[in-house]
């Protein structure tokens, strides 16, 4: 399904126009329960294939619906890719009831450079436009939680270049790099986080995890990180990796333990 049904925020600000859309996974269920918007990675650049309905699979086994968004990349760039992260949000919050989802209950996962982006929509959020004339648009962006797995964090020491110049140019200012390195934009509201890193990826260093519950820890903001000794960047369900491979039991215990998974029965089990 399309983001927007109407015209979509700066579509045409692009020579290779695209329109942004999320494909669901949903459960049928006796009661509302909660569901994953899942953003994969790509580098700001694409969203690769084994980060998307894989993963929503997963989240579908442990009973939670799930939603994989094609957000919008280069030659797009900043501010659109969190305006797709947020319009997801809300429109999932917005079809909560019809679709049996508790809005309460509403997380985001992103793998590298979409892991950058559900930090920033976890960050960069509003309580909704009571006044918008579209009714998506007053519901929350505000994800519930956030699962972060190999993300890109810092654009500014340890920073994926490649992610930085397709996100903001080839020239961004230090100030906007400071602006988007998600370890200085936690705040009060920012939502728990789970993490996970391997300690050898030579893509996206592990030092922006590290960052971010560092941040988190300042601010007292709930999170489960998790470093994993060996592992490739890119590794998604990381069913390669027998250590790095326990993320998902992890991530399922760490989402019982905040209460996330409560209630959320699926129709027949």
């Amino acid at each position: 399904m399309k983001l927007w049904e109407e015209e979509t925020p700066g579509y045409e600000s692009a020579e290779e126009r695209f329109e942004p859309y999320m494909k669901p996974y949903l459960l049928e269920r006796n009661n509302p329960g909660g569901a994953v918007i899942v953003l994969p990675g790509g580098g700001y650049q694409g969203r690769a294939d084994h980060e998307g309905e894989p993963v929503a699979l997963w989240l579908n086994s442990i009973g939670l619906s799930a939603f994989v968004v094609q957000y919008r990349v280069a030659p797009y760039r900043h501010p659109y890719p969190l305006l797709d992260a947020q319009r997801a949000i809300r429109l999932v919050r917005h079809h909560a009831q019809e679709w049996s989802i508790d809005p309460e209950r509403i997380g985001i996962l992103g793998f590298s450079a979409g892991g950058h982006l559900a930090a920033w929509a976890s960050n960069d959020h509003d309580s909704g436009d009571p006044e918008a004339l579209d009714p998506v648009e007053r519901q929350s962006s505000r994800p519930n939680a956030s699962i972060l797995c190999y993300p890109v964090i810092s654009f500014n020491e340890f920073s994926h270049e490649g992610s930085v110049h397709n996100l903001l140019g080839e020239h961004p200012s230090e100030a906007m790099r400071r602006t988007l390195s998600m370890q200085h934009a936690v705040k009060p509201g920012t939502p728990p986080a789970f993490l996970w890193h391997t300690s050898d990826d030579g893509a996206v260093p592990v030092e922006n995890s590290l960052l971010y519950a560092g941040a988190l820890s300042k601010h007292q903001i709930p999170f489960e990180l998790h470093v994993f000794p060996h592992g490739r960047h890119g590794l998604g369900l990381a069913e390669e990796e027998p250590d790095a491979s326990r993320w998902t039991e992890l991530c399922e215990g760490w989402l019982r333990s905040i209460g996330f998974m409560a209630q959320a029965a699926i129709m027949g089990r």
